[in-house]
């Protein structure tokens, strides 16, 4: 009730200026930001860019879309975004928070009642997560009901929504997907989690309607593409099909090859197969080429061959440059390889290079952090402090990343960070693939502008 309180307010606001997309072919998606992080609101179809606006003075944005397709678009407010479904015709207004960004979205006005009950299932699956890690101990029937319960909780709140308003074909496969795709990942995870809860040495037998759910996948379907809970599922199900494929044809003694590179091939293999889709297909190859190479990290002949065979595969270039970006950085992140000389500002925004920073008889080690990941952030800084005691002969260097400016500046002043140990990382993409940052425990050691490890964990290396 309070978020359908506060979206009526701002409805009430908006109306005059939404009017003119009732009845017609055109969409108005406008909104307010509350502690905003950014200057701009950025709208993207897929991974296409659609438009931007800029905050006026009361943190308002909108825009007025001539002749769009119906379907799933995501707006991004650095560094934060979400997905929001367009029809034709919808005068849609968002309200958020971004100190609670998900938590905080409210919609309002005409096209409102598919949004909320997409962020209402997101938020639900998230809150989920913590009892669903409690089952994988279960029997697999056990755990199959209780999945199914949660799944039919869902069901029946769309139905009870779809009596009262009038959706879409698309609209209505797009919030039935959202419920049935979080649900299958749970199911294609059960098998590995289970083993792992309970130290059985085999996968669990599983009965045959366990997966029965599979028969009616669509391996294929465009319009969920860029769908997170879709493609998440997609990426469970080639590694669960790849890991059982392995098993009953590699294995020795019930146990499959334990070699990345083999399990990636398997999984290459069964994209190519199975996934038709030219877009879905090349998302799918890039994804397997980056888990492979960003897990292995080692340069080899065989993962140059990998990454042949990653290109013979895909039709996607942009997708070709980055994996042969991502292993040069993985190269050029070996012991006793220069630490990359990389830009970074410092509080006084000035440019400071990373090769600079790690110049010094100390040990350096390079760790990251962001304020979207606000328990990450408080989390780190209270390692820091205690690595620093520790090892007082290290210089420990935070990286700041996907933060404002601004922000990152007022951070450091509300944390009281030291302003000589921390630097903020504007090109996001140039650190993450000259550092390899894929996860925000990685770290960095390096001693006189020399990589001691490129690929360390701020709490397992040191």
């Amino acid at each position: 009730m309070v978020r359908f309180l506060l979206g009526l307010t701002l409805l009430s606001t908006f109306v005059s200026c939404s009017d003119s997309s009732e009845n017609g072919s055109s969409v108005f998606f406008g909104g307010e930001i509350v502690n905003p992080t950014s200057d701009y609101v950025v709208l993207y179809h897929n991974d296409s860019y659609v438009d931007s606006v800029k905050l006026d003075d009361r943190n308002r944005f909108s825009f007025q879309l001539d002749d769009i397709q119906d379907g799933l678009y995501h707006f991004d407010h650095t560094p934060e975004l979400q997905y929001v479904y367009l029809s034709q015709g919808d005068s849609l207004l968002a309200r958020l928070n971004t100190v609670e960004f998900d938590e905080s979205l409210v919609y309002s006005g005409k096209g409102s009642e598919i949004n909320n009950f997409l962020m209402e299932v997101f938020l639900a699956n998230e809150k989920e997560e913590a009892i669903i890690d409690g089952y994988y101990e279960l029997p697999p029937k056990d755990f199959g009901k209780k999945i199914d319960s949660l799944h039919a909780l869902k069901v029946e709140n769309l139905e009870e929504l779809a009596m009262d308003n009038v959706f879409s074909p698309t609209a209505l496969a797009m919030a039935e997907a959202s419920i049935d795709y979080n649900t299958y990942i749970n199911k294609e995870k059960y098998p590995f989690y289970h083993k792992k809860e309970t130290g059985e040495e085999t996968i669990h037998e599983l009965g045959e309607d366990f997966y029965g759910y599979r028969k009616n996948i669509d391996l294929n379907n465009r319009e969920l593409t860029y769908f997170r809970p879709y493609f998440d599922f997609m990426k469970w199900h080639f590694g669960n099909m790849s890991y059982m494929t392995c098993l009953k044809n590699c294995s020795t003694n019930k146990k499959p090859v334990s070699d990345r590179l083999h399990f990636n091939k398997h999984k290459l293999t069964l994209v190519d197969s199975l996934v038709k889709q030219t877009e879905l297909r090349d998302i799918l190859f890039r994804n397997v080429a980056m888990d492979y190479l960003l897990r292995e990290h080692n340069p080899s002949e065989e993962a140059a061959v990998f990454i042949d065979k990653f290109k013979s595969l895909s039709t996607n270039e942009e997708h070709k440059e980055e994996i042969d970006l991502l292993y040069k950085g993985i190269k050029n992140l070996q012991p006793n390889t220069t630490v990359p000389n990389i830009a970074v500002k410092n509080f006084d925004d000035k440019e400071v290079s990373l090769k600079d920073l790690a110049n010094s008889k100390k040990n350096t080690v390079f760790y990251f952090w962001t304020a979207d990941q606000k328990r990450h952030f408080i989390n780190v800084n209270k390692h820091i402090t205690s690595l620093e005691e520790k090892y007082p002969h290290y210089n420990f260097v935070g990286i700041n990343l996907r933060t404002n400016f601004s922000q990152w500046k007022q951070l450091m002043d509300d944390y009281k960070l030291d302003k000589n140990k921390q630097f903020f990382g504007e090109n996001f993409k140039e650190l993450q693939m000259a550092m390899i940052i894929d996860g925000l425990n990685k770290c960095v050691i390096a001693k006189d502008t020399i990589v001691v490890d490129g690929f360390a964990n701020l709490y397992t290396s040191l």
